[in-house]
């Protein structure tokens, strides 16, 4: 966490709800079908056919592994620095130079999460990332077999070049929660098991299968894993919770037990060398409908800035989750005129200030319905303007204009410059962290 000399009423409140789940953890293009949603999930991983078209969806297949692929060959098990990034206003010197030798293009380039789907040629994306010098990929679709992924990943890496993104690697990332939601499946990936049965396991032995898992993400070459979800499901909602309870994605419906088998599964996830992100901030537990295909439905009257179920997400982040992933859904006592992904409230002053992230905050697919009546363009400004960092767009055909909105907003407005500046100092801080800029230690 930042340092703060006068915490307020509502952190103080909040530092409490936290103890008590730490205490516990410790016992224990626009149309009208979306592209994608890391909060969605459908009935058919190859066609994009059933429930909905999100980035969150079961496989096609149930083809059990090779077993020669349930063991992890490596590990880089260690303790995570406690709020997950090094603040961007004290960058270290290989932060600050990588910075100072990419060209605002490039830089705005890193602020881009843009899609791969499954099924495609390897050279998709190769005249997206040639263009917008975009700097992170995501898998989406369903994908089957380690082979395939292994060779993608190496054709994306070799994209990463120094007119593009100045010759730093890519942040390659897929959803691998488990249960329905495994992106990744087939020969080389164990079927992982749903939330709800990860969370009765003992958190060690959490933490053993997740740093197998991880191992297995980072041999195809994924360095960022969409999980864990940190959304607390209450249990008079259930089922009737459309994308998180519907499907058992949640760990469970009080919040000491999402944070301990959260943290368990971020643990193992750091050991096997892959980032974790929690979601979806600030939580979509208490809403009924899918923000990826509704308007309604998708409010949360309750959460309020002493909220016990935002503790899940400070146990992340005190455990030193890479990124944040903040949702679309409306949250009236927080902020009354925006979704969560464009609130100054929710991001700055909640996130970054009540909570004390200073790392990487990343959106959930920004083609939602819920979010549709803002131009792609605008969807990126009006992140940054909140004080987000990552914009994730299942739609690869928006990345131009998303690009060119954020350079014109930087060029003509000092005070958004100054805010792009710190997205891409975070971003790079990450990659640092990861050992991916060419300067980075070990």
């Amino acid at each position: 966490m930042t340092a703060r000399a006068l915490p307020s009423p509502a952190v103080r409140a909040l530092a409490a709800l936290v103890g008590l789940s730490s205490l516990a953890a410790c016992t224990a293009g626009d149309s009208t079908t979306p592209v994608t949603s890391t909060s969605t999930v459908t009935a058919s991983a190859t066609t994009g056919t059933g429930v909905g078209a999100g980035t969150e969806r079961p496989s096609a297949s149930t083809s059990a592994p090779s077993s020669a692929t349930t063991q992890p060959t490596s590990t880089t098990a260690g303790a995570p620095p406690a709020s997950g990034s090094t603040p961007a206003g004290s960058a270290n010197a290989c932060v600050t130079s990588t910075f100072d030798a990419l060209d605002e293009q490039q830089r705005v380039g890193q602020l881009l999460m843009i899609a791969f789907q499954t099924g495609h040629s390897a050279s998709t994306l190769d005249a997206t990332i040639a263009s917008t010098r975009a700097g992170n990929v995501i898998y989406l679709g369903g994908w089957q077999g380690a082979d395939n992924v292994t060779a993608t990943s190496a054709h994306l890496q070799r994209q990463a070049t120094k007119a593009s993104t100045g010759g730093i690697p890519l942040l390659i990332a897929a959803d691998q929660e488990g249960g329905e939601v495994q992106q990744l499946r087939g020969a080389g990936f164990t079927r992982l098991p749903s939330a709800k049965v990860q969370a009765q396991m003992a958190p060690a032995e959490l933490t053993r299968q997740a740093s197998t898992w991880a191992a297995e993400l980072k041999r195809v070459g994924i360095n960022v894993n969409l999980a864990p979800v940190t959304d607390t499901v209450p249990e008079e909602i259930g089922r009737a919770n459309t994308p998180i309870g519907k499907w058992g994605r949640q760990y469970g419906s009080d919040p000491a037990t999402v944070s301990r088998a959260a943290v368990a599964f971020m643990k193992g996830m750091d050991a096997g060398g892959v980032q974790s992100v929690v979601k979806h901030f600030p939580g979509l537990g208490r809403i009924t409908e899918n923000t990826d295909f509704s308007t309604t439905g998708i409010t949360d009257s309750v959460t309020s800035r002493t909220d016990p179920y935002l503790s899940p997400f400070k146990a992340g982040i005190d455990a030193g989750a890479g990124m944040v992933m903040v949702g679309s859904a409306r949250y009236p006592k927080l902020d009354g005129d925006n979704p969560a992904m464009f609130s100054r409230a929710i991001i700055t002053d909640l996130l970054r200030g009540d909570m004390g992230y200073d790392g990487v905050v990343i959106t959930d697919d920004v083609n939602a319905k819920a979010v549709r009546d803002v131009a792609p363009a605008q969807r990126a400004v009006r992140l940054l303007d909140a004080g987000g960092d990552i914009v994730l767009t299942g739609d690869p055909s928006h990345a131009e204009a998303m690009s060119s909105a954020l350079l014109a907003k930087a060029s003509s407005d000092k005070a958004f410059g100054a805010k792009v500046d710190a997205s891409v100092n975070r971003v790079l801080t990450l990659k640092d962290r990861m050992g991916l800029l060419e300067c980075s230690a070990g």
